[in-house]
């Protein structure tokens, strides 16, 4: 099979990832009758959370596979600047698995104090701490791949358009707090409880648009 056409291929699967992982967050966090997350979680099925969880890994494959466009389009930038952007993005990519399955307990502990008449958010608490500490791993990483990403590609120093920089996970992440409070009610739901996996679903629809006609 043709390299362009693998590419493609590639590029799709991480675009279904971000979409598994979506369905995921969705899984666990849409009640059609209330926007608090903890509280949806709570009185999610057994099954919708146990789904949830093995989505996490299905999507973290996936998204690996859809960092070979990636690796691909910074062939012409020196290796370790294209192994730098490589192993930061599989980091970031695998810890999006990771915080995935994280919330397995949030949601396990929310229902478990509903079950038993506890105060939903003290037994959750412990869950939610182990949650934001694995975040927090992830930001330096974040940064780093931020600024040699953002700059390679605006340099045209890879096979992305200038335009690419738009699309990477940075901008939509930075304008999460002023697209959040226009929302509400199920979208405050659907789009903010999923928001992270729709900025990838975003991104690696980009890379593969990008790189389409790439030879």
């Amino acid at each position: 099979m043709k390299t362009k056409n693998l590419i493609k291929i590639y590029g799709i699967l991480g675009i279904i990832g971000g979409l598994v992982l979506f369905a995921g967050d969705l899984l666990f966090y849409y009640n059609g009758n209330s926007a608090d997350l903890l509280q949806n979680m709570s009185v999610a099925s057994d099954k919708r959370i146990i789904i949830s969880g093995i989505f996490a890994l299905l999507a973290t494959w996936l998204y690996l596979f859809g960092l070979i466009p990636v690796y691909y389009a910074f062939t012409p930038t020196k290796p370790i600047v294209r192994n730098t952007v490589i192993a930061t993005f599989a980091g970031i990519l695998i810890a999006y698995g990771v915080v995935h399955g994280a919330y397995t307990a949030i949601a396990v502990s929310a229902k478990l104090a509903v079950n038993n008449d506890l105060d939903i958010k003290e037994s959750s608490q412990l869950a939610i701490q182990v949650n934001n500490a694995i975040r927090m791993m992830v930001y330096p990483l974040f940064a780093v791949l931020s600024i040699i990403f953002i700059y390679q590609v605006w340099k045209k120093n890879t096979l992305f358009p200038k335009w690419m920089v738009f699309f990477f996970p940075l901008l939509p992440f930075l304008l999460r707090g002023a697209i959040m409070p226009f929302l509400s009610g199920k979208w405050l739901v659907i789009i903010g409880g999923g928001y992270l996996n729709l900025m990838l679903v975003l991104f690696f629809a980009a890379v593969t648009v990008s790189l389409w006609d790439k030879p």
